[in-house]
């Protein structure tokens, strides 16, 4: 988004000072006609909308906005449009062929409405340089019309219900800078003639059904500053053909499948500002040139396989916010600067060796998160803090232990049918742990987004609430998130068998005829370290958003601890309503014993 706002206010600049000229420059009448008819397709004829009273290039009557021209033409007498901007207003028609009466026309933005059926064949004859479509419902194979707009430098098809393989055709587009096809449906192997658009500076894939390995041809990008990898099914390693990319500021890939590698050379690329290579399948200990990378802002090598100490060129990442290295097998003791850091570091999950000098006494940290984090050779240690051991062993004598639990997720202490919610109301959640006495969370990850830097980790109902009986309607009025991965502990339990049932219902996308209702949430489950629901996508469960689903599991307790992961594998949307809207959701959490 910020990359079409740039294009946009560049060029509008421009086109600002050229039509400040005059202002009897009027737009030629063909124009006018197409947009008349483009009006009437597509809804914003009438009042309050575009009015041809007034001249579309004369920024008023509705055209503020919308409408921007060149009014530089026969001596500054004629304008030509030039760019239409027609974002979030759910339009629900299909894409108008008249777009191509505007032969002028270099950016088109109709993103996030809700558009249907597929590209026009006639588009194929359009001079556009900036197109995004990113947010709709278009479908179809890849649109081969977009395949001959050989002058697009800048092309968003994110967010739609596109399949099938990309097509070698996009050979064609020589002068794509940037090239968004997230969230999509496409499947097969990347195509080798994605290896000729060598002017790439930006490509995201994400949340795609790829098949195959990350291609060895990558190492063509040679300008590319931003590529993104994550949830599109690719099998590993990374390829060591990456050692190229020297010009990347943000490099993201996560969750692949199949063989793994060593950490890959990733030394010369000193401008990143965000490396992400999450559930990559790494393994061995990670590199000491990260003081190199002075820019670094976030890194995240979580969910791998990485082993030895943490290096000690972290300690000199002055720029570092966010650090999580979370789930791997690292090992030595925690560093003194993890432990003093103000910054978010996460560490949780790993096999550190005990120091009973420098370790931490608890794992409340404020901004650093050090749960599970210690071998399970610590178990044995009474004068270790148990949420610092491996599985959270329980401390407390039996009479202290409990045999039920109930937890709002997200919110205030309620009472349904005379069973206690237990308040969950804690704001952090980047790199944080919260205990409450009988149960506590470990959360990682924070929210990636161009539109704002705030990150929330306990969302409000924007959606209407179906089906759901007035008395469980508290339950799902919040719900917590996290950006990676969110763990409910059950603590000190009884041991025993135990219904475990997770409340869900999507608070967050709508369901009705507008671009809010165009999210895809999709995020794993985990009861007791077992996968329970791989790619659990609520709304598709519940039968529509605003509807409660309730996931029960028989649970057996053995070492009185009940661990409930979610985990975000980078599928799903990341920009419907707004960017940054992904990841797990949970609305509530029932423990209760079986009676036999």
């Amino acid at each position: 988004m910020k990359t079409l706002l740039f294009f946009f206010f560049a060029f509008s600049l421009i086109l600002y000072s050229q039509f400040s000229f005059t202002q009897s420059a009027n737009l030629d009448p063909q124009e006018v006609k197409a947009l008349k008819e483009i009006g009437e397709k597509i809804g914003l004829l009438g009042e309050k909308k575009w009015d041809f009273g007034k001249d579309p290039c004369s920024a008023q009557g509705g055209w503020e906005g919308y409408v921007f021209c060149d009014c530089s033409f026969e001596s500054n007498t004629t304008c030509h449009v030039t760019q239409i901007l027609i974002s979030s207003q759910n339009i629900s028609t299909s894409l108008p062929t008249e777009f191509t009466k505007l032969p002028y026309l270099q950016l088109l933005d109709l993103s996030r409405n809700y558009l249907r059926g597929t590209i026009p064949p006639e588009w194929a004859t359009m001079h556009l340089s900036n197109l995004s479509l990113m947010g709709n419902r278009l479908s179809g194979r890849f649109p081969t019309a977009l395949t001959k707009i050989a002058t697009l430098r800048y092309l968003s098809i994110e967010g739609n219900r596109f399949s099938g393989p990309i097509p070698k055709e996009i050979a064609n587009l020589k002068n794509l800078d940037k090239l968004d096809l997230s969230s999509n449906d496409f499947t097969g192997h990347l195509p080798a003639a994605l290896a000729k658009l060598i002017n790439l500076t930006s490509l995201r894939i994400c949340d795609n059904n790829f098949t195959g390995k990350i291609p060895n041809f990558i190492s063509q990008w040679t300008q590319i500053e931003r590529l993104h990898i994550q949830g599109s099914s690719f099998e590993g390693p990374i390829p060591s053909s990456i050692f190229a990319l020297t010009q990347l500021r943000d490099l993201r890939i996560s969750d692949l499948k199949g063989g793994g590698s060593t950490f890959p050379s990733l030394e010369n690329m000193l401008k990143l500002s965000i490396l992400v290579l999450r559930n990559c399948l790494i393994h061995g200990k990670i590199p000491n040139y990260f003081n190199d990378m002075i820019y670094l802002n976030t890194i995240d090598l979580s969910f791998n396989n990485l082993t030895g100490k943490i290096p000690s060129s972290f300690s000199q990442l002055e720029n570092a916010d966010y650090i999580y290295l979370t789930k791997n097998n690292l090992t030595g003791a925690i560093p003194g600067w993890v432990l003093s850091s103000t910054k978010n570091v996460d560490v949780s999950y790993n096999h550190f060796t005990w120091d009973a000098t420098s370790g931490p006494r608890k794992c409340d940290q404020g901004t650093i998160n050090v749960v599970e984090s210690y071998s399970s050779s610590t178990n044995e240690q009474k004068n270790i803090h148990p949420c610092l051991r491996k599985d959270f062993p329980c401390t407390k004598s039996d009479a202290q232990k409990i045999n039920y639990l109930h937890i709002n997720c997200g919110g205030e202490e309620v009472n349904i049918n005379n069973t206690i919610y237990e308040s969950d109301i804690e704001k952090n959640g980047a790199s944080s742990y919260y205990n409450d006495g009988n149960w506590a969370f470990s959360s990682t990850g924070n929210f990636f987004n161009d539109d704002h830097d705030s990150n929330v980790y306990i969302i409000s109902n924007t959606s209407n609430l179906h089906n759901i009986s007035s008395h469980e309607t508290e339950l799902y009025l919040r719900a917590r998130t996290a950006a990676i991965s969110l763990t409910y502990y059950g603590l000190c339990l009884m041991n025993g068998k135990y219904r475990v049932r997770l409340h869900f219902a999507e608070i967050v996308f709508t369901q009705d005829k507008s671009f809010n209702s165009l999210g895809k949430r999709v995020f794993d489950v985990y009861v007791q370290g077992e996968l329970k629901l791989k790619d659990f996508n609520i709304v598709k469960e519940a039968g529509g958003t605003g509807k409660a689903v309730v996931k029960s599991y028989l649970v057996n307790v053995k070492n009185n601890t009940l661990k409930i992961q979610l985990y975000w594998a980078g599928k799903g949307t990341t920009g419907i309503p707004v960017s940054g809207s992904y990841g797990p959701i949970i609305s509530a959490i029932s423990i209760d014993p079986i009676v036999i």
